[in-house]
């Protein structure tokens, strides 16, 4: 049987020394403590969106902007930065972001308009994909290949999922039931902290002969993000169908152009000759369809909690920290299992992740927040299992100095998907309640958003295990 194909540099790399234990336990506390305060600040405004919502007058359309503009910022600036620190050196990109989520904080905080606050989450998306995009990379410098990395990258995954959790805690902590800018501050403050102890606990890495900067690639694609996500939400901010349609057309477009500015670019974001190796292409079918599926629907939990029942933010926060505390506990396990094949274990995040999401669909007027307990667990364990194993995959397909550049598209794909699928949620919840359905009318949105998520999942379960690599 043919073998996948391999990039040409893979074959012919020298493994590195291994760095000592110390170097590995450093810089896996760095790596993971900052994941987790970027998948918290990612989180912030999701529990908090009903009162920040109110304060600044956001209508519809703008609301989905308040929650899915970290996710254009983060898809926008993955892969360039991921490019860029294999170029100029992994820490000094990866604290960068770090600064850059601190300085994006602070404006969230500050916020008096919804363009502002829009503004400061693109900002701390920009920064929040430097860390992404550093951190798999940075992993894979300290930890060579095989149980020690796989271990490693279950550590990452426990950290995205509980910052999930860590998020709506400190929200409810710092903020109540009406406000929503202290934790923005605080999140600031603790960025801060840690640039400081990554510029001083973090190993360096080569850099490349030259910087190589694809100026084309990044404007292109967040373009094309951004005129998709206007189109989508045309209808609902007062634009017609004539407007939606030329917007998605333009987006489609402008993809267009990314994919050919990438295939002619001396030195592109991304290498497409990897997406001929099927477990590349797997590892980012698996990454959009978290993304859209899981990530885009419970990013809208909390609204629909708090204005479909009229749940607490207390109460609502509580059940995503179950989701959140089940899929560290699951990542965090599966560091003992490192043999386990990582696209079986994607396959199998992915089709549980879709059991979970139909046992969401159970909501109705006088329903309580607990009866989405059994979906929240089951969601949070296939959830775990898909962050471990993209932790594995993000980087397993690549050559060894291009780490950071597979780590940055995987995660593009990520926020790509939830992006998009944040979007899609408010509309589908969204398109009855509008019409004067009211609180029954939202929650039968949620049921009808959650079955559409369960079949994502489990047709891109399907469809990583088809990928998966023709074995000798």
């Amino acid at each position: 049987m043919s073998r996948s194909p391999q990039p040409r540099a893979a074959a012919t790399a020298v493994a590195p020394p291994v760095p000592d234990a110390r170097v590995q336990r450093r810089t896996l506390a760095v790596v993971a403590t900052s994941t987790l305060v970027v998948l918290a600040a990612f989180v912030t405004p999701l529990a908090t969106a009903v009162a920040t919502a109110r304060e600044l007058g956001t209508g519809p359309g703008g609301q989905a902007w308040l929650l899915s503009a970290m996710s254009v910022g983060l898809a926008a600036a993955l892969l360039v930065t991921g490019a860029l620190a294999d170029d100029v050196g992994r820490r000094r990109v990866f604290t960068a972001g770090l600064v850059l989520l601190a300085g994006g904080a602070a404006l969230t905080a500050a916020a008096g308009a919804t363009g502002v606050f829009v503004a400061g989450r693109l900002v701390q998306g920009v920064g929040g994909a430097a860390v992404l995009a550093c951190s798999l990379g940075l992993l894979a410098q300290v930890f060579p290949l095989g149980p020690s990395r796989a271990r490693a990258a279950a550590v990452w995954g426990a950290g995205l999922g509980a910052g999930t959790g860590v998020g709506g805690l400190a929200a409810v902590v710092l903020d109540g039931d009406t406000g929503w800018r202290a934790t923005h501050a605080a999140t600031a403050v603790l960025t801060v902290v840690l640039a400081v102890a990554a510029r001083l606990l973090l190993p360096g890495s080569p850099r490349g002969r030259r910087p190589r900067v694809d100026v084309a690639g990044p404007l292109l694609l967040v373009a094309a993000v951004c005129c998709l996500l206007a189109g989508l939400l045309a209808p609902r901010s007062g634009g017609g169908t004539g407007v939606a349609v030329a917007l998605l057309l333009a987006g489609a477009v402008l993809a267009a152009g990314f994919v050919l500015a990438e295939a002619r670019a001396r030195a592109p974001m991304v290498d497409l000759a990897l997406f001929r190796v099927r477990g590349f292409v797997a590892a980012h079918v698996g990454a959009l369809v978290t993304g859209a599926a899981t990530v885009g629907l419970m990013s809208y939990l909390a609204t629909v909690l708090q204005r479909g029942l009229g749940e607490s933010l207390l109460a609502t926060t509580v059940l995503v920290v179950v989701w959140s505390g089940v899929a560290t506990a699951t990542s965090w396990g599966l560091r003992w299992l490192p043999g386990v094949d990582g696209r079986l274990l994607l396959a199998g995040g992915l089709a549980v992740s879709g059991a979970g999401l139909a046992g969401l669909a159970v909501l109705d007027a006088g329903s309580a927040g607990t009866v989405l307990l059994p979906g929240l667990v089951v969601l949070g364990v296939g959830y775990g299992a898909a962050n471990a194993a993209l932790g594995r995959e993000a980087v397993a397909h690549v050559p060894a100095e291009r780490a950071a550049m597979g780590s940055g598209a995987n995660n593009t794909a990520r926020y790509l998907g939830a992006a998009v699928g944040v979007t899609l949620v408010v509309l589908l919840v969204t398109a009855e309640s509008a019409s004067g359905g009211g609180a029954a009318a939202l929650v039968d949105g949620w049921d009808a958003a959650a079955l559409a998520g369960a079949a994502v999942s489990a047709v891109g379960a399907l469809a990583v295990l088809a990928l998966r690599p023709a074995r000798s």
